[in-house]
């Protein structure tokens, strides 16, 4: 640990502590989950439904795509409505209707107001009260409930069956014609329906909370926000003012002054290598980067007209076989593809520069294996999806081989498990470079901290293999979380910390000691917030006040460090000006650029728009959330990822120059277009449905009736202009990395062979070569331990 050895400390220390915490309330998610009843039956003796038809259903709707169609408990798409808030609010307004026949022979509309009332009244009392008897495993309901859920049942059966009276509203959904094809099925499912609306209303102990912590906002039976939401929302956001203060303290006061910066190379260090075959290998990488990145986009146009066009693209009818769960499956799940093999790519780009610009014995046949299998997942993966969706694939078969129904981790659990043995063969390329490098003396702080950031990587996706096919949708909201937050949002953001650090060390650009430092407190920061603040999450998925306090708390933090990126975006800026050979880079450092100001406004200010507990009653499940979402995800990691991409290619295609016209499309398009697509459009949306929700309960603000109101289809219409304008930015950078990974310029000089002592290997053959090949120079590739 040497010098760094509290900054180490602190890094450990903090792992401890919030893991300590996410283990300890993860225990707490297992055992507070809302049961589910061995059975349900009426007051006069007949059986409902049962655990087994509840969790049938359950598999039933992860079948048709599940949190791709609709949502639950707020977690899924936005088209078609939230399934809990539709099916409770339907489900009341049939037990008024019933009461009211019952008691005044008259509809409940044609009551006067203190009627009504007092019905509310009755119907408050009889909703909230938990009629779950844990001794038995029963749950008994009212014969008047039996009659509301049978006609709210029915209602969902026919919307599903494809009945021809609600063909508009399966339009407005997104829904194809007939979804769910078996009506045992189609029973089952309304089963699983009713217990998350269950659960949504019934108290956990008499005159407390429901088990989803009164959400959602539901004015008939007085869902609304606890004290403790209050509470540990204005908590939040005491902690983050606190937060920031720290950290403007801390850096003025408590950093060192800043080491001088070493004089930058006469030449591009890393150019000193000859390329080794793995690296040379990497090109096929880049093209499906940039592949699936065009699949994507394209995709997500196909997905957002949708919105619009419920079961059509411009008239053409396409939701038969393409239906929209299908198109927006793709489209994630494309994204977490090309995203994750970016970053792969960039680890494996770093393996041979690690090792002293050598390849270990068949790395490059790891290469080219990890890659096709990696497509294989790919195409194996679509193909379940499609067949699953489309009820062409046994149901038995559909967890396993088709699609698992849950946001992010939608591929069936066979292709899962190849994803999670492909990324631990990649930790195995990885530390095959790393390790001989480790072994040797100097300074490796930096590398250990890049090499535990690659470790963590390639087992924390293993997290999405912990819940199975029929686990409680609590603890599978739990692992889920693992995987997108933690894996995506902690893991990866530590690696590319690191990663660049290292990069820009090798480049002889900042000092070892002030990239070590920085990147160790980086890690910290990310960490301290990021681990617990998985919970925020996770305050309406049947958890308890305590999962809400930690995830309150600790998610305002996560915002910390992102304030201060505004200067980590000039001093990555800064760097193209320190040797006239950086200008080779420009673009990716622009792309690097462009990941510190989506991290400030994507992952900060949207997502703490979203993340106090008071704010996500209220928008969760609403198009809030997508503008985090798109911000974050692709203006974060996809950035990052193309980055990373162009940063390999103008290495493993040195006689290639980027077309400054293209990449200047590419760069400002994509922006552009994005800050469009969320702020004329996304935004608007779900600040227009955060009254709805607000006012009158979330079943609102995601029904037929207000989603297809003429100013929320103008604005959906509207995201078009800067969908188009995102699709030929994107369309610039791929047209640049195919063009360079497939017909790299070759001008004069390299033809001449004037480049080629460039890349001469000066690192060959031992330490003091390498020295002789510096002259002084502060660079540290790793070979050398960081001394020359």
């Amino acid at each position: 640990m040497g010098k760094y050895k509290r900054l180490w400390w602190t890094l450990i220390g903090t792992l401890a502590v919030t893991f300590g915490l996410l283990g300890y309330f993860g225990v707490e998610v297992y055992r507070k989950a809302p049961p589910i009843p061995d059975q349900v039956v009426t007051e006069s003796g007949q059986t409902l439904m049962t655990e087994t038809s509840i969790l049938d259903g359950q598999t039933a709707w992860q079948s048709v795509g599940g949190m791709q169609l609709g949502s639950i408990w707020g977690h899924g798409a936005y088209q078609a409505p939230d399934w809990t808030a539709d099916w409770l609010h339907r489900e009341l307004l049939a037990w008024l209707e019933l009461a009211a026949q019952d008691n005044f022979g008259v509809s409940y509309d044609e009551l006067d107001g203190r009627d009504q009332n007092a019905l509310q009244y009755e119907l408050k009392e009889a909703y909230r009260t938990n009629t779950w008897d844990a001794e038995t495993d029963t749950l008994v309901v009212s014969d008047r409930r039996a009659q509301a859920m049978a006609q709210t049942a029915d209602y969902y059966s026919r919307l599903f069956g494809g009945a021809p009276e609600l063909q508009t509203t399966r339009e407005s959904y997104a829904m194809k014609e007939v979804t769910l094809p078996s009506e045992e099925r189609r029973d089952q499912m309304t089963n699983f329906f009713f217990w998350t609306a269950w659960a949504a209303a019934t108290e956990r102990y008499p005159g407390e909370a429901t088990y989803t912590n009164n959400w959602p906002h539901e004015p008939l039976i007085d869902n609304k926000p606890t004290a403790e939401n209050i509470v540990w929302s204005i908590a939040s956001v005491v902690l983050l003012i606190a937060g920031v203060g720290g950290l403007v303290w801390g850096w003025a006061f408590l950093r060192k002054e800043d080491e001088e910066e070493p004089e930058a190379p006469k030449q591009d260090p890393i150019t000193t290598f000859a390329l080794t075959p793995s690296q040379k290998a990497l090109g096929k990488y880049l093209l499906a980067v940039v592949g699936l990145f065009t699949l994507q986009v394209f995709l997500g146009g196909f997905v957002a007209h949708y919105t619009i066009e419920g079961q059509g693209f411009y008239g053409i009818q396409t939701s038969d076989w393409l239906p929209y769960s299908l198109m927006r499956t793709w489209h994630i799940q494309s994204a977490m593809f090309w995203i994750a093999i970016g970053f792969l790519a960039a680890g494996l780009f770093l393996a041979p520069v690690i090792n002293g610009g050598k390849d270990p014995k068949y790395q490059k046949l790891g290469v080219d294996i990890l890659f096709w299998a990696l497509i294989a997942v790919v195409v194996g993966s679509f193909a379940g999806n499609f067949l699953a969706i489309n009820q062409l694939m046994p149901a038995e078969w559909s967890f396993m081989l088709g699609h698992q129904g849950y946001e992010y981790v939608d591929l069936g659990r066979f292709w899962q498990i190849l994803k999670v043995a492909g990324i631990a063969f990649w930790l195995f390329l990885m530390m095959r470079g790393i390790v001989p490098a480790l072994k040797q003396g100097g300074d490796k702080n930096l590398l250990v901290l890049l090499t535990a950031s690659v470790v963590a990587i390639g087992l924390f996706y293993g997290a999405g293999l912990a819940y199975g096919e029929r686990a409680h949708i609590s603890i599978m909201e739990y692992w889920r979380w693992w995987v997108v937050h933690l894996w995506v949002e902690g893991f990866f953001e530590v690696f590319a910390t690191a990663a660049l650090a290292f990069i820009f060390c090798s480049m002889g650009l900042v000092s070892r000691p002030m990239a070590t430092a920085a990147s160790l407190a980086s890690a910290s920061l990310f960490m301290l917030g990021g681990v617990p603040g998985t919970f925020h999450h996770l305050y309406f998925s049947g958890t308890t006040t305590p999962v809400m306090a930690v995830g309150a708390s600790f998610s305002a933090l996560e915002v910390v460090p992102l304030v201060v990126l505004g200067y980590e975006a000039w001093e990555n800026w800064r760097l193209k000006f320190r040797a006239p050979w950086m200008q080779n880079i420009k673009w990716p450092l622009l792309f690097f650029v462009a990941v510190a100001f989506w991290n400030m406004l994507g992952a900060g200010v949207l997502g703490f728009m979203i993340n106090p507990p008071i704010s996500l009653y209220y928008v969760q499940g609403l198009n809030t959330t997508p503008t985090h979402a798109h911000a974050a995800l692709f203006g974060v990691y996809g950035f990052l990822a193309l980055g990373f991409c162009l940063l390999i290619l103008r290495y493993i295609r040195p006689n290639m120059a980027f077309n400054e016209r293209v990449m200047k499309t590419a760069f400002w398009w994509m922006n552009g277009g994005l800050v469009l697509m969320l702020f004329t459009s996304l935004l608007p949306v779900g600040v227009i449905q955060f009254v709805a929700s607000a006012s009158e309960g979330l079943w609102y603000a995601r029904s037929e009736a207000f989603m297809q109101t003429p100013l929320l289809e103008t604005l959906r219409w509207v995201r078009t202009i800067g969908d188009v304008i995102f699709i030929v930015g994107a369309l610039a950078v791929t047209w640049q990395v195919a063009k360079g990974v497939l017909f790299p310029d070759a001008p004069d000089q390299i033809a001449e062979g004037r480049l080629e002592k460039a890349w001469a290997p000066a690192y060959a053959e031992s330490d003091t070569a390498m020295a002789e090949a510096h002259q002084g120079d502060s660079v540290c590739c790793g070979h050398c331990g960081g001394d020359k």
